[in-house]
Protein backbone atom coordinates (compact mmCIF):
# COMPACT_ATOMS: atom_id res chain seq x y z
CA UNK A 1 0.00 0.00 0.00
CA UNK A 2 0.87 3.88 -0.55
CA UNK A 3 0.07 6.06 2.12
CA UNK A 4 -1.07 9.72 0.81
CA UNK A 5 -1.81 12.52 2.89
CA UNK A 6 -5.49 14.27 2.35
CA UNK A 7 -7.07 17.38 4.04
CA UNK A 8 -10.20 17.53 4.61
CA UNK A 9 -12.76 20.22 6.18
CA UNK A 10 -13.05 19.30 10.22
CA UNK A 11 -17.16 18.32 9.77
CA UNK A 12 -16.16 15.90 6.78
CA UNK A 13 -13.58 14.75 8.68
CA UNK A 14 -15.52 14.10 12.11
CA UNK A 15 -18.58 12.65 9.59
CA UNK A 16 -16.04 10.56 8.32
CA UNK A 17 -15.06 9.05 11.92
CA UNK A 18 -18.30 9.01 13.13
CA UNK A 19 -19.34 6.42 9.64
CA UNK A 20 -15.95 4.71 10.25
CA UNK A 21 -16.72 3.76 13.48
CA UNK A 22 -20.12 2.53 13.14
CA UNK A 23 -19.00 0.07 10.96
CA UNK A 24 -16.27 -1.09 12.84
CA UNK A 25 -13.73 0.25 10.25
CA UNK A 26 -10.33 2.66 10.62
CA UNK A 27 -10.68 5.94 8.96
CA UNK A 28 -8.05 4.33 5.99
CA UNK A 29 -10.16 2.09 5.56
CA UNK A 30 -13.36 3.44 5.12
CA UNK A 31 -11.94 6.09 2.74
CA UNK A 32 -10.49 3.28 0.82
CA UNK A 33 -14.04 1.69 0.10
CA UNK A 34 -15.37 5.32 -0.41
CA UNK A 35 -12.51 5.80 -3.43
CA UNK A 36 -13.52 2.92 -4.60
CA UNK A 37 -17.00 3.20 -4.86
CA UNK A 38 -17.11 6.53 -6.44
CA UNK A 39 -14.58 5.25 -9.00
CA UNK A 40 -17.02 2.49 -9.77
CA UNK A 41 -19.97 5.20 -9.72
CA UNK A 42 -18.04 6.76 -12.26
CA UNK A 43 -16.96 4.23 -14.53
CA UNK A 44 -20.76 4.10 -14.73
CA UNK A 45 -21.50 7.18 -16.00
CA UNK A 46 -18.86 6.85 -18.46
CA UNK A 47 -20.43 3.96 -19.58
CA UNK A 48 -24.18 4.97 -19.41
CA UNK A 49 -23.06 7.88 -21.58
CA UNK A 50 -20.88 5.91 -23.97
CA UNK A 51 -24.23 4.30 -24.63
CA UNK A 52 -26.47 7.26 -24.86
CA UNK A 53 -23.87 8.68 -27.32
CA UNK A 54 -23.96 5.49 -29.37
CA UNK A 55 -27.75 5.50 -29.83
CA UNK A 56 -27.55 9.21 -30.37
CA UNK A 57 -25.09 8.13 -33.50
CA UNK A 58 -27.19 4.57 -34.28
CA UNK A 59 -30.78 4.76 -33.30
CA UNK A 60 -33.14 2.02 -33.08
CA UNK A 61 -34.56 1.20 -36.15
CA UNK A 62 -38.43 0.52 -36.31
CA UNK A 63 -38.74 -3.58 -36.03
CA UNK A 64 -35.19 -3.91 -34.94
CA UNK A 65 -35.88 -6.10 -32.42
CA UNK A 66 -39.31 -7.68 -33.06
CA UNK A 67 -37.78 -10.68 -33.72
CA UNK A 68 -37.87 -10.63 -29.82
CA UNK A 69 -41.02 -9.85 -29.12
CA UNK A 70 -42.21 -13.96 -28.43
CA UNK A 71 -39.40 -14.06 -26.40
CA UNK A 72 -40.25 -11.60 -23.46
CA UNK A 73 -44.02 -13.22 -22.97
CA UNK A 74 -43.45 -15.26 -19.64
CA UNK A 75 -46.98 -16.95 -20.03
CA UNK A 76 -49.20 -17.10 -16.45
Amino acid sequence: MRTVQITLEEELAQAVDRAAGRLALSRSAFARDALRAALARLELQVQEQQHREGYLRQPVTPGEFDDWEDEQVWGD
